[in-house]
């Protein structure tokens, strides 16, 4: 177990670059997406999720999916596309799930609701693509 800890540590350490560009990314989303509401005057307290929460939610599955890639690649690096992909629709369905809340709500709100919920899942969505492709290009 403990050398299991270790290694995790390790390769950690060796591949942090992409967390902590992960961690940027969504703080800079974040703050944007929050500067938009205050430019268009959108009030998100009705919102069944809050912004920080979604931003949460996403970054924690993002930073999880991307360090199971990094363990498959260290496995077995032919299956780490198969491995994104059912990453992304184990995500996909996640926020199915999350989202039908949204869906059944009936507030004024529900349509500004949604457009938030999809920009933020599709912002994480392009950026764990964009790290799972430079993953994949990397030399052994």
């Amino acid at each position: 177990m403990l050398h299991l800890c270790i290694n995790l540590f390790q390769m950690l350490l060796k591949n942090y670059k992409p967390f902590v560009q992960l961690f940027f990314f969504a703080l800079a989303a974040y703050i944007l997406h929050k500067a938009s509401f205050l430019v268009l005057k959108v009030n998100p307290l009705n919102f069944y999720y809050s912004l920080e929460f979604l931003y949460l939610i996403f970054f924690g599955i993002s930073a999880l999916l991307y360090f199971i890639l990094l363990i498959v690649k260290k496995k077995n690096f032919e299956i780490v596309g198969m491995a994104f992909l059912f990453g992304t629709f184990t995500q996909m369905l996640l926020g199915y799930l999350n989202l039908r809340p949204i869906l059944e709500s009936k507030s004024e709100e529900v349509e500004i609701e949604k457009i938030n919920f999809f920009i933020t899942f599709i912002l994480f969505l392009l950026f764990e693509t964009l790290l799972t492709v430079r993953l994949l290009n990397e030399k052994r």
